[in-house]
């Protein structure tokens, strides 16, 4: 395993995390347990050191699973993070509540490193009026909490006024990978968040698993390349390529998918590309962003809709129909839905929008993917809602 500095903080973290939104799953929809610890204990004997999770991740269920799984020898072995749900905080008391509850779930007397979760400018601004700020140095010292940080999904002024806001962040967590190069923090606050010493967490390198299997065209491209690698090796290599990113965390469902990390983490290096490749990768980032229809990467928080409607699945079954040149099977699968979880079955209650973390109009994308996969009207890009 690689390792790398972590901002402030005299320790090195592994170049790959694991990220625990993703766990394996049962037909029923419960964390595989047996098949998840395993690739936990798995992960850290290969060197990896980080585990990432959050309160909603799996229905709440991610936190109380990994507090089992780092149990015995395997308790001092890693580095755990976990997150304030920012859009449930009502009131001061309630930050409390949700730490040690956490606490609790993880089986721990004190989390590692501790994140505001899903910041923009709305959550950021309803946190500092509740002096959250203040809460944040009383929990590092009492103790429930080594460093503070937090995640992002919104623009470069929204990140810079956070990070001015306050002088003891040690981790800024930002949604960055090859294709997501110039959306929301980007490169630029990738950079001000390093400049300013914080340890900067990569979350969705491979875009949700959408960079795992991308377009023809982008694969035709890898083909020209005189080194060899499969999608997710130029997507990881691309992130860890940067000198700036501390560790990429990656929700692996599978002992095969954390088995191929594993070994491109242990081949990762900063400037590991050749310029030319580089330029390789921004065509492929440029190929992607002209057929991909929404920013959808399936982290759910959007679920679940209060009308039952199927989110996720409906905007995964629209971007592989547009992206795969399968629009038909697409409208196949569209077709043996149920019909409470079409998109049809969207009131415009807006509930979902407020947790989508790339900021989509969600309902105006239920009614064009049932008009396009329901109703067979043609595809237009534009003619699609703005993500």
């Amino acid at each position: 395993m690689q390792y790398r500095p972590f901002g402030r903080l005299d320790w090195s973290v592994s170049a790959l995390g694991f990220g625990c939104m993703r766990l394996p799953t049962t037909d029923a929809g419960a964390i595989d347990e047996p098949v998840a610890t395993a690739m936990v204990h798995e992960a850290i004997d290969r060197g990896v050191n980080y585990f990432d999770t959050a309160w909603p991740y799996h229905g709440g269920e991610s936190e109380r699973f990994l507090g089992r799984a780092l149990q015995g020898a395997y308790r001092h072995s890693a580095k755990v993070a976990t997150k304030l749900p920012s859009w449930a905080v009502r009131e001061p008391g309630d930050m409390d509540r949700y730490l040690n509850e956490q606490l609790a779930r993880l089986q721990r007397e004190h989390i590692d490193l501790y994140l505001l979760h899903n910041l923009h400018r709305d959550y950021w601004r309803q946190l500092v009026r509740l002096d959250v700020l203040s809460w944040l140095d009383r929990i590092v010292a009492d103790g429930r909490v080594g460093a503070v940080g937090f995640s992002f999904h919104a623009g470069f002024d929204v990140l810079q006024e956070i990070i001015d806001a306050y002088d003891r962040w040690t981790l800024c967590q930002i949604q960055y990978n090859y294709v997501d190069e110039f959306y929301n923090a980007g490169t630029r606050g990738l950079r001000y968040a390093a400049s300013k010493g914080l340890a900067i967490a990569v979350m969705e390198p491979l875009l949700g698993g959408r960079l795992v299997d991308p377009p023809a065209s982008v694969r035709a491209l890898w083909e020209r390349a005189s080194t060899k690698r499969s999608p997710v090796e130029w997507a990881l290599q691309w992130v860890w390529d940067k000198p700036e990113v501390s560790v990429v965390l990656s929700g692996m469902s599978a002992p095969e998918q954390l088995r191929e990390n594993l070994a491109c983490a242990e081949r990762s290096a900063v400037g590991a590309l050749t310029d030319k490749e580089r330029a390789l990768m921004a065509e492929a980032r440029d190929r992607y962003l002209a057929i991909c229809p929404t920013r959808c990467t399936g982290c759910k928080y959007c679920e679940p809709c209060p009308n039952g409607v199927a989110i996720a699945i409906l905007m995964k079954a629209f971007n592989q129909g547009i992206m795969g040149d399968d629009l038909e099977g697409a409208r196949r699968q569209y077709a043996h839905m149920a019909e409470g979880e079409r998109a049809s079955a969207c009131v415009a209650c807006r509930a979902c929008e407020e947790h989508c973390p790339q900021g989509m109009p969600i309902s105006e994308w239920m009614t064009y993917i049932h008009q396009v996969l329901g109703e067979g009207r043609d595809y237009r890009p534009a003619e699609r809602p703005q993500s």
